[in-house]
């Protein structure tokens, strides 16, 4: 069993290992080749338009970004692969308990390839942005930090997943590469990025106004507390402030994050979107328009 696990090991190694590539020169991720001068990365190791990618063999090159969505924390990246081959994508859908690799690089593109399962399917995470990630798998391959974005793949190194987020004690969860994932990788690779309505504020943690509104003697209320507001965005405009109990967007109540989340996105950006809200003990509605984007 261990010298099988050894041979699968080396395997990768030498199969998949030079197609997983270190991000940014002080090696805070890491991304996959997935074709001739692409990668694919999390949006989260990005800092600005181009960052710096190291190669297994030691050679840097210099990226741009032809698209991140931060929301679902993918990017593509435009950088020099050489005769770099992508691995091959899995067919079919992972399952619990499948063995599998993880493929990581270090800040001087120095290979490391670890063991482990796949612990559980259809897990959900929460994006840079604040935005449920769901369909995730969960492994136990360990990673060292600064691996997210890294490959993880099956014995006979085709592509299962990127690894994205570390759980802690010893679990990771990873992006699939379904058919969904290579849609968005695609799209991205042509500098399609998906504009979503966003309002433009930090909200308090749910249930947070609550225990605010009965300290200063105000009636409970389920909603959203706004804790900023950003200079310029859709909710600055429309007058909501600091302090505002978010109740409903565009009819639908709101008592999680992800209330939010589900209206804006089912918001046709270019037409308004009613906000009733509690200032105080005033009921408010005001009425917000978006930016449309500016064509790619």
């Amino acid at each position: 069993m261990w010298d099988k696990m050894q041979l699968s090991a080396g395997r990768v190694r030498s199969g998949v290992g030079p197609a997983v590539v270190s991000i940014g020169r002080d090696g805070r991720g890491c991304g996959v080749v997935v074709g001739s001068g692409q990668v694919v990365t999390n949006a989260h190791n990005l800092r600005d338009r181009t960052t710096s990618v190291t190669f297994a063999d030691g050679r840097t090159e210099q990226s741009t970004v032809q698209g991140a969505d931060a929301d679902t924390d993918v990017a593509v990246l435009s950088v020099d692969t050489g005769s770099v081959s992508p691995p091959g994508w899995a067919v079919g859908e992972p399952a619990a308990d499948q063995p599998v690799f993880a493929v990581s690089a270090s800040g001087t593109g120095a290979i490391r390839v670890t063991f482990g399962t796949i612990s559980a399917v259809g897990r959900a995470f929460r994006g840079p942005r604040g935005r449920r990630i769901s369909g995730s798998v969960e492994h136990t391959a360990p990673l060292p930090r600064g691996s997210s974005g890294s490959a993880l793949v099956t014995a006979d190194g085709e592509l299962v997943a990127i690894s994205t987020h570390r759980l802690g004690e010893g679990f990771y969860l990873a992006l699939p590469t379904d058919s969904t994932l290579r849609d968005r990788v695609d799209a991205l690779g042509r500098g399609e990025v998906p504009h979503r309505p966003r309002l433009g504020v930090g909200l308090a943690p749910a249930g947070a106004a609550g225990q605010l509104r009965r300290a200063v003697g105000l009636a409970e209320r389920d909603g959203l507390l706004v804790r900023v507001v950003e200079e310029g965005r859709a909710a600055e405009r429309a007058g909501i402030s600091v302090g505002d109990l978010l109740v409903t967007v565009g009819g639908r109540q709101l008592r999680t994050h992800d209330d939010l989340y589900d209206a804006l996105d089912g918001h046709q950006v270019g037409s308004a979107l009613v906000v009733q809200l509690v200032r105080g003990a005033e009921e408010v509605e005001v009425s917000v328009t978006f930016e449309t984007p500016a064509p790619s």
